[in-house]
């Protein structure tokens, strides 16, 4: 599956180092908003964690960190 645009936003704050409460204030939602679509990127990266979902990002180009 592939990503929506709210959550490659998301993911990009993700890999800043935003913490859920942070991202949630920036983007006008609840951390659990936040936290949800955190859950369901690891399930569509296929990944286990925050860390495995930051490197699978990278490796197929979602992430670009200027």
């Amino acid at each position: 599956a592939v990503p929506t645009v709210r959550e490659l936003e998301i993911l990009n704050l993700i890999a800043y180092e935003f913490t859920a409460k942070e991202i949630a204030a920036k983007l006008f939602i609840s951390p659990e908003t936040v936290k949800s679509h955190r859950k369901n990127l690891i399930s569509k990266l296929k990944v286990k964690n925050t860390a495995g979902l930051v490197r699978a990002s990278f490796e197929k180009g979602l992430l670009c960190i200027a």
